[in-house]
């Protein structure tokens, strides 16, 4: 008889590609950063793409930042701060980010190879992390009930405390408090600094190659 934290039976085939998808996932990125460039040199963006690819980006961003301030990896079920509206407030953010810079250059090859990594590496690799919590904390089952994968909802769903009083259980917001050491430990700078690096590549590379063109004549 199995117990109800059981984590579901997975197939040989959906198990190899899991641990394909967290091998490459890596390496591809560079290479979508690689297509990124390579477009961004090969014609010259227009400020007002780059203007609107901000509305998706500084969110995006945002989102990171804050949910590495309430996440703690493998130690509980974070439920409070972005994780009371979706499960994955990290993947979110990056979705918007790489939205945003697609929107930033109007490239359809960069914007189709971001939506294939994402369908090939990080859907896999959502479904492996939530065998993994559902098999370490019992009520990540009520959790996904409250709360959806990836689209938001408005407000913060309710979060179960047991009641002292009464002995049973009862709902109630729990905040949460952001933790700026939290943030500093998962490094979540780093999109902020990558962000800014890519935004200067599209402002500044073109002009750079051309200048060094013309000094090697």
């Amino acid at each position: 008889m199995s117990s109800a934290n059981t984590p579901p039976r997975v197939r040989p085939t959906q198990w190899r590609w899991e641990r394909v998808a967290r091998r490459i996932r890596v390496p591809l990125g560079f290479v979508v950063a690689a297509l990124y460039v390579f477009e961004s040199w090969r014609r010259a963006p227009e400020p007002s793409a780059i203007a609107w690819s901000l509305i998706l980006v500084l969110p995006g961003l945002w989102l990171r930042g804050y949910a590495a301030g309430y996440v703690k990896k493998n130690r509980e079920l974070t439920q409070t701060g972005p994780y009371a509206h979706t499960r994955n407030p990290l993947y979110l953010g990056s979705i918007l980010i790489a939205a945003g810079f697609a929107v930033a250059l109007l490239s359809w090859a960069v914007a189709i190879a971001l939506a294939v990594m994402f369908l090939l590496i990080y859907v896999p690799v959502i479904a492996s992390e939530e065998r993994f919590l559902r098999a370490t904390f019992p009520d990540f089952d009520g959790y996904c009930q409250r709360v959806p994968r990836l689209i938001p909802r408005l407000s913060a769903a309710l979060v179960p405390v047991q009641s002292a009083l009464d002995g049973g259980d009862k709902t109630e917001v729990t905040p949460g408090n952001f933790s700026l050491a939290l943030y500093l430990r998962h490094r979540e700078y780093n999109s902020a600094i990558g962000a800014t690096l890519l935004y200067l590549s599209l402002l500044f590379l073109r002009p750079a190659l051309a200048l060094l063109g013309r000094g090697l004549r």
